[in-house]
């Protein structure tokens, strides 16, 4: 009895979601990992034996991209040829034919599924659209050490930071690539052993450093700040007092305030350690959350002009730019931090605490299961009382 053939539907495969195993026939699957990635692969017998090849992922070859691969497989089995073999050979005809902005474009669409942060999900095109648009036209297979060279020297000095992420971007475009069959041989932008001989080292201190303002210039700063108005002016301070992220408090939900507990409770899925989150609110804050609170028309705490989206962290680079300061809002945690050490007694696990910070290993913190928040209400009240003082 012969075997169905053609099984599967292109509608029936873009519903699939659970992960297993799904036949189309005469060998061809669409396997769909845990993790929710999906890809094709093809189970055939040769030489006498099973063999298994993956035919590509399914985000980048269609139901019938899968099945004229399959089809070519089994044709290559009837002239007694190894299918896994001739697959390794580059086709200097396709190779060629795809680029490096055609290929990037879906490697990117497809790896950042996976991205919670939505900034971060945004530099990685923009990263490479500014620094990298001299690689899209080229086709994958024909860009050399010198085409990435090309695009990393120019910022390697001035913006080193930014260089290290595009040639490590580059790196694994061009990886995935590879692993697609669009190009052999080296990785031309992998950096050690290749280009870390041809580029200065990376300037360490560069690499997880916010400008942050020092602690005893804090006060004025923040006098400074409340001569302003605003909704920017106001969520700005509100981020200093509470020590949390940009992304946190412009993106919080007047649900996660509770004036009556003096509390603000942020969900894992908005924090970046992904563990729930309890910030102590002081006289201060509550003041800010009272002057907003005329302004709501949404659910954000701190609204944009569109009552349905958060202010952009955009509007803090602005401000800076008018008080003259070159500063970031996540120093501000830095202070906060610097100045827990040096003026104060309380314990390094207090400060790290009011950070959201993990700290030990996972043993530890099984064992430390609250969070401290009485200890770090005192603290963050000391904070304000700083933060506001006349002098430093």
């Amino acid at each position: 009895m012969a075997h169905a053939v053609n099984k599967l539907t292109a509608l029936g495969v873009s519903k699939l979601k659970e992960p297993g195993r799904y036949g189309d026939g005469a060998g061809l699957y669409l396997m769909i990992d845990p993790g929710g990635s999906r890809r094709w692969q093809m189970i055939f017998r040769h030489g006498g034996k099973q063999r298994e090849m993956g035919l590509g992922s399914a985000s980048l070859f269609s139901l019938a991209d899968a099945r004229r691969k399959r089809d070519e497989t089994h044709r290559l089995i009837a002239e007694g040829r190894d299918p896994i073999a001739e697959k390794r050979k580059p086709d200097p005809v396709t190779v060629k034919a795809v680029t490096f902005g055609e290929f990037a474009d879906q490697h990117i669409a497809e790896i950042t599924k996976g991205f919670r942060n939505e900034k971060h999900k945004a530099q990685w095109t923009s990263s490479l659209r500014n620094h990298a648009s001299s690689l899209r036209s080229k086709a994958l297979a024909d860009i050399t050490t010198d085409d990435v060279l090309s695009v990393v020297k120019p910022i390697w000095h001035t913006n080193n930071e930014t260089a290290s992420r595009v040639r490590g971007r580059i790196e694994q475009i061009l990886d995935a690539a590879k692993a697609r069959g669009l190009r052999t041989g080296e990785n031309p932008a992998r950096w050690r052993g290749h280009l870390n001989q041809l580029l200065s080292k990376r300037r360490k201190l560069q690499k997880g450093h916010h400008t942050a303002l020092p602690y005893a210039d804090l006060p004025c700063f923040i006098d400074e700040l409340r001569k302003r108005t605003g909704v920017s002016a106001l969520a700005l301070e509100f981020a200093i007092l509470s020590g949390g992220r940009v992304g946190e408090v412009l993106k919080c939900p007047w649900s996660e305030i509770d004036r009556v507990k003096k509390v603000w409770s942020i969900p894992a899925a908005r924090m970046k350690a992904e563990r729930d989150h309890r910030v102590p609110l002081t006289p201060r804050m509550l003041e800010i959350l009272d002057a907003v609170e005329p302004l709501r028309r949404g659910d954000y705490v701190f609204p944009s002009f569109r009552a349905d989206k958060p202010l952009s962290d955009m509007v803090f680079a602005a401000l800076y730019k008018r008080m003259g300061r070159r500063i970031t809002t996540h120093g501000f945690r830095s202070t906060f931090r610097d100045w827990v050490g040096d003026e104060t007694n309380y314990q390094r696990e207090v400060a790290e605490a009011a950070l959201s910070h993990v700290v030990g290993d996972s043993t530890e913190a099984a064992y430390r299961r609250g969070d401290a928040l009485e200890k770090r209400r005192e603290l963050m009240l000391a904070w304000e009382a700083f933060v506001t003082s006349e002098a430093a």
